[in-house]
């Protein structure tokens, strides 16, 4: 009972950052004369991955603790990512139907959820790639160029978001209610305590998460590829949600899309560094599911110019095929 109530606590500790850090990322956003498309892609979606980047990070360091550390590292390194094109786009789908009332397309920019999905269907392919490589030398050689291809995409996407998109009326600071123009410094003080609440809170979820699912006797894979994914995601979640009431949908779902990209390049290059990176048939599964989820989104704005909720309802569907292959294997 105590590890559920502290579910509960870290749950509501993440919201209340989550909330904080999206009011404060908008006005950073302001500051610095960027559009939707950059704030979200890039700001909020680094910004809001430090709790799931930190666990293969933590992972790795402590990889004399043996093989099992080392799965514990994979496992987060490819469940992020898939959580976010599977069950974030699910998440988001079904908050929009619920604000909304209807199936009519989002407001997005297309042109940005698309430049992001292309990115991420390349680096995320490279990296499931190197896993077929025959020696270390030519994994290293991806190792190094998947960080070279998040600063490229960083480049153009802030060069294209530029002065665009504006992210409309912004609500007071919450560090500083009485001023209309905030310096930069009390924005990044909000920001900093947000983040910190985020991984304190993600920490703590974790936590408990993981003594909950220990005592069932999950495998370190499976509990790192589906169990840790979900609470240190729950960030990306609750701000697209967040966003996605207010009707500012470039950014609640490039704040997705960017974490994606940052996912599925900068963290995927340290376990290919630091591990043998030999993928087993489940951890590819799950790696093809995503690529197939982010596909389909990406074939749907190209050929259809926009998107809808029912679209990202999709994205269920993909997540509910891995956990019903992951059940049977298990069964077996």
């Amino acid at each position: 009972m105590s590890d559920l109530v502290t579910m509960v606590i870290g749950l509501g500790i993440i919201l209340m950052s989550a909330e904080v850090f999206t009011n404060g990322v908008e006005w950073l956003g302001k500051r610095l004369n960027l559009g939707a498309g950059a704030v979200g892609s890039v700001l909020a979606a680094v910004g809001t991955a430090l709790p799931e980047t930190m666990v293969p990070i933590i992972a790795f360091l402590g990889i004399s603790g043996g093989e099992e550390l080392a799965d514990v590292g994979i496992g987060a390194i490819l469940g992020a990512p898939f959580m976010l094109v599977t069950l974030a786009f699910f998440i988001s789908g079904v908050a929009v139907l619920i604000f909304r009332r209807s199936n009519k397309p989002l407001f997005i920019n297309t042109a940005v959820i698309k430049h992001d999905l292309a990115f991420f269907l390349v680096v995320y392919g490279l990296a499931i790639a190197a896993s077929f490589l025959p020696n270390h030398q030519m994994k290293l050689a991806v190792a190094a160029l998947l960080p070279m291809l998040y600063l490229i995409y960083v480049a153009k996407t802030v060069y294209n978001c530029i002065g665009t998109d504006e992210c409309g009326h912004l609500a007071p600071l919450y560090f500083a209610q009485r001023h209309s123009n905030p310096s930069l410094a009390i924005i990044l003080f909000q920001l900093s305590c947000a983040l910190l609440g985020i991984v304190a809170g993600a920490n703590v979820f974790v936590g408990a998460v993981q003594s909950v699912a220990q005592m069932t006797g999950i495998p370190a894979f499976i509990l790192s590829l589906i169990i840790t994914p979900i609470a240190t995601e729950l960030p990306e979640k609750f701000n697209s949600v967040i966003w996605l009431r207010r009707g500012k949908d470039t950014l609640a779902l490039g704040n997705i899309t960017g974490a994606m990209v940052f996912q599925s390049s900068v963290i995927p290059a340290l376990g290919i560094a630091l591990t043998p990176w030999k993928l087993e048939p489940l951890a590819l599964w799950s790696a093809l599911l995503a690529i197939g989820s982010g596909f389909f989104i990406y074939s749907t704005i190209r050929r259809r110019g926009s998107l809808c909720p029912l679209h990202l309802l999709a994205g269920g569907g993909f997540y509910l095929f891995f956990i019903i292959t992951l059940l049977q294997s298990q069964l077996h």
